[in-house]
């Protein structure tokens, strides 16, 4: 996984993100993002880039207080502004160390784990942006394939240090048959008070940091990469791949997956 040039993701996906929806009605629906039309996807990008360059060019610790950019007025100074952070944020990255470390949500704040990142939010939001065109491409298999492990282990699976997951002894098998990925997920509980909001959580939750790779899988899900990461998205459903296992398991894991990617 560390071996892919995710700055030339970045470039390629946010290029191919950009021509999408320049041809497309600015008005037109996004259907994986109900709430969305052509023109709220290319503003969140364009804002999404703008912020993690923010991050990384300021060497940011914490992001209180930082005020993001007024959305452009019109389509063109849009489309303007989403071309030159997405350069931005590719400049910005390659010139820093990536061990180095900034504000991050997620447990690893090196500034390589935003490369990853950002990859795969350009990559998903391209796919979006081509539901609304209407004309879906394949996703890049090794791309593919390293969204599916980030997603299992960072987006689903990430746990916070406040936070308690207990495995249930049970386990899933995630496998991209046509890049040989094997990801094993165990299932459990995550438990724990968020100190910030109080908040206090009980509830089913997966984990690839706690799966033992050597036990027997209880349950197993196959596809292609692209098809396991577009579905792992919430952005193609589970027609094409192939479920395997005990009944129970399989619901369980994917009752969790159901939950909203924040």
């Amino acid at each position: 996984m560390t071996t892919l040039d995710y700055l030339g993701h970045i470039r390629t996906e946010s290029q191919r993100f950009l021509a999408v929806l320049g041809d497309v009605d600015p008005r037109a629906h996004v259907p994986s993002c109900p709430d969305w039309d052509a023109e709220d996807l290319l503003w969140h990008l364009a804002e999404v880039q703008w912020f993690w360059a923010s991050v990384v060019e300021g060497r940011l610790q914490h992001v209180d207080g930082v005020e993001g950019p007024d959305r452009p007025a019109d389509r063109e100074r849009l489309l303007s502004f989403m071309a030159e952070q997405s350069d931005r944020l590719v400049t910005v990255l390659g010139a820093a160390d990536p061990t180095e470390q900034v504000y991050m949500w997620a447990e690893d704040k090196a500034v390589g784990y935003i490369r990853r990142r950002q990859a795969h939010e350009a990559l998903i939001h391209r796919l979006d942006a081509e539901l609304a065109a209407g004309t879906v491409t394949p996703l890049d298999p090794a791309l593919a394939s390293d969204g599916v492990h980030e997603t299992l282990a960072v987006m689903f699976g990430g746990c916070p240090p406040w936070g308690t997951f207990t495995p249930s002894g049970t386990q899933v098998e995630v496998v991209a048959e046509d890049t040989g990925l094997v990801v094993p997920v165990a299932l459990g509980r995550f438990t724990g008070t968020d100190p910030a909001s109080g908040t206090a959580y009980d509830e089913p939750d997966v984990s690839v940091s706690a799966a033992d790779p050597t036990a027997p899988a209880h349950a197993t899900v196959r596809g292609t990469a692209d098809d396991l990461d577009a579905w792992l998205w919430h952005r193609r459903n589970d027609s094409l791949l192939h479920k395997d296992g005990d009944p129970g398991v399989l619901a369980a894991f994917t009752a969790v997956l159901a939950q909203p990617l924040t």
